[in-house]
């Protein structure tokens, strides 16, 4: 590697990781105040920089969420593969697959109610995400739609279904019970509910 070419990756690696901070700053405001209930002058003040500095890392507040937004996808996203992975190798039956996946993503949304709001439930008014950012969503419904499809669960109706149920239950236990469990020991009850209307009944 030329000295030209170490010193650009050099900067793109602190560029890489100034960003990561400023992520990381937002999400702990997020956690504080809430999604709406900090300004980009706080991020910079977060990360010791000049409000004006950060734009060279986000254009704007939109652009923030943005990556807030993607960056939970992927962490669902990283999740959901090391549970199949590890129920794969274990040769689980597809309906311990959806039961699994089904508290994954429960405990998943209630472990940060800022991420839940944001990924699922466009508390922002006027935020849309990039296409980019919009892909990982796509690819953790893929996921899931998948796992579906593997029970005998494939019709949209079925996604629907499921979608309502596991946020609806997840966004009860953060607003009303938060730190409980009044919700959480509802999710295999409620799944069981789920396969007994939409699966054929077993001899």
């Amino acid at each position: 590697m030329t000295e030209t070419a170490a010193r650009r990756d050099r900067r793109a690696d602190r560029h890489a990781a100034t960003k990561r901070e400023i992520l990381d700053a937002a999400w702990a405001l997020a956690r504080e105040r809430g999604l709406a209930g900090w300004a980009l002058r706080d991020v910079a003040e977060a990360v010791g920089m000049r409000a004006p500095s950060l734009y060279v890392y986000f254009d704007s507040k939109n652009a923030v969420y943005d990556a807030m937004f993607a960056d939970g996808y992927a962490a669902l996203l990283a999740r959901s593969e090391r549970a199949e992975a590890d129920l794969g190798a274990r040769g689980a039956p597809p309906l311990e697959v959806v039961r699994a996946v089904a508290t994954l993503f429960f405990a998943f949304g209630v472990e940060d109610p800022a991420r839940l709001q944001l990924l699922f439930l466009r508390t922002i008014p006027g935020f849309e995400p990039s296409e980019a950012a919009y892909a990982l969503a796509r690819q953790a419904f893929a996921r899931m739609t998948g796992v579906l499809a593997a029970a005998g669960l494939a019709a949209p109706e079925h996604v629907d279904l499921w979608t309502a149920l596991l946020t609806g239950l997840a966004t009860q236990q953060v607003s009303n019970d938060p730190g409980g469990d009044r919700w959480r020991r509802l999710v295999d009850p409620a799944v069981d509910m789920f396969f007994a209307a939409h699966l054929p009944p077993r001899p």
